[in-house]
């Protein structure tokens, strides 16, 4: 009888990352007072949290962190860290975006600008190696330099550019900046993955960053990102780094600064079924790391 217990307690320990907790997030009811095991308030300190931060400071190894999409972005950069974010394999741990937006752009400011020649204005960004500019929430049309990196394009009216670390805005005629809605990239990365294992990420759109709008840093192991859609981040949308192995499937890339999706170091990638589109700046950016593309015939198109 004795062993016959030892042996329940042993199966339900075993079994504790397959029942992991659902751990709710929504920036329009939620509270980062509660404890984000409610989708809906209920009573005092029961309901989702407020913030993705929050809600990954709650989880734990093999829980889901529910993002619920109110609309509204989530303004705020996030960090997938080793020892709590991880699942095992076949229980993985879960990051669900229900097709919610992580937002890395924040309003400029009128006084920001200076006049430079015309209906030109500028201003110069703290952040100077890469940067967005966002018109309307979108990312604004971006002018190429020229074969003088240092010399302004000559802009239309409302394209921009990234010349001597200067953002330079050419404005409609009779128009100011502040009676545009502007935004900028503010934070580095939208989603960073550190030394985690058995994760997957979906259904989530991440832009107006300052480099990427995920970012597989190190030591990522069997993690997928399905149905990511990465757009207006000032250097890719997806990058691959270190001794990383990632699957991206069904996802759509496309307005990156420098690359959509970049891959460096002892990395392997496998992209399937993914979107990558190349008009702002090239499909894939590999400086290091085995990269394989696949097409697979499917049913029906994925939708973004």
């Amino acid at each position: 009888m004795r062993f016959g217990l030892i042996a329940a307690f042993a199966v339900l320990a075993l079994a504790t990352p397959a029942s992991g907790r659902d751990v709710y997030v929504n920036n329009t009811i939620g509270d980062d007072r509660y404890d984000g095991l409610e989708s809906r308030p209920l009573t005092r300190g029961i309901g989702p949290v407020h913030s993705i931060g929050r809600a990954l400071r709650t989880a734990g190894p093999g829980d889901r962190v529910v993002i619920a999409n109110t609309g509204v972005p989530y303004y705020e950069s996030i960090t997938l860290q080793a020892g709590k974010h991880s699942g095992i394999p076949g229980f993985p741990f879960e990051l669900v975006g229900n097709g919610a937006t992580l937002d890395g752009s924040a309003p400029l400011n009128s006084f920001v600008w200076q006049p430079y020649q015309g209906d030109v204005m500028r201003f110069r960004p703290a952040r100077l190696t890469f940067q967005q500019l966002f018109l309307d929430h979108a990312p604004a049309a971006r002018a190429p330099l020229g074969e003088n990196p240092r010399l302004v394009p000559d802009l239309q009216p409302l394209e921009w550019c990234l010349c001597g670390n200067w953002v330079y805005f050419r404005v409609e005629a009779g128009r100011l900046p502040h009676q545009y809605d502007l935004r900028y990239a503010r934070y580095t990365v939208g989603v960073t993955l550190y030394e985690v294992h058995d994760v997957i990420i979906r259904d989530l759109i991440t832009q107006g960053f300052v480099l990427d709008g995920i970012n597989a840093h190190d030591g990522v192991r069997r993690t997928r990102l399905l149905g990511i859609t990465s757009r207006g981040n000032g250097r890719s949308g997806i990058s691959i780094g270190g001794a990383s192995q990632v699957d991206l499937e069904a996802c759509l890339v496309g307005a990156n600064g420098q690359a959509q999706v970049r891959t460096e170091g002892q990395c392997r990638v496998r992209i399937v079924n993914c979107d990558l589109i190349d008009d702002a700046a090239p499909a894939l950016e590999k400086k290091g790391g085995r990269v394989e593309v696949v097409q697979e015939a499917v049913a029906e198109p994925a939708a973004f």
